[in-house]
């Protein structure tokens, strides 16, 4: 026999009754379009220094020990307020979110018109990214 502790069932109670509520809601909020499906997005991150791009479906995650870096598929969903992404980088979840907002690195001159979430295993990482049509500004060579 299943036992479920009442504060538990609380808590599911109260995040089905919000999600009753909150559905007609969810579907009117807008999608996410500040990034075409067909934009290159480039992303960069310090400490650890990390970095890559994505085409389409096609993501490469790039480090200091990997130059080349590695390449995998990834989910793309337009959210209320940014894009995420999704796959699996080997073994890990890689979740990326990517939103409009000033983003410095901290290391340049640069601003790049988006900041960066990064989630490898569940390890929060932060940067920054732009793409052709919404480029950085700053040095070209930091």
């Amino acid at each position: 026999m299943m036992v479920i502790r009442p504060s538990l069932a609380a808590g599911i109670a109260l995040a089905l009754l919000s999600a009753c509520q909150n559905g007609a809601e969810q579907a009117a909020a807008p999608r996410f379009d500040g990034i075409a499906a067909d934009e290159v997005i480039r992303f960069t991150g310090t400490e650890p220094f990390w970095g890559g791009r994505v085409e389409g479906a096609m993501l490469t995650y790039s480090t200091p020990e990997n130059i080349d870096g590695e390449t995998f598929t990834v989910k793309r969903f337009a959210g209320n307020h940014g894009l995420g992404l999704s796959g699996t980088l080997g073994t890990a979840a890689f979740d990326m979110t990517v939103t409009p907002g000033k983003c410095s690195d901290g290391m340049s001159d640069r601003v790049y018109p988006f900041t960066v979430t990064l989630s490898i295993d569940g390890e929060v990482r932060e940067g920054c990214g732009w793409t052709d049509r919404q480029p950085f500004s700053g040095s070209e060579s930091p």
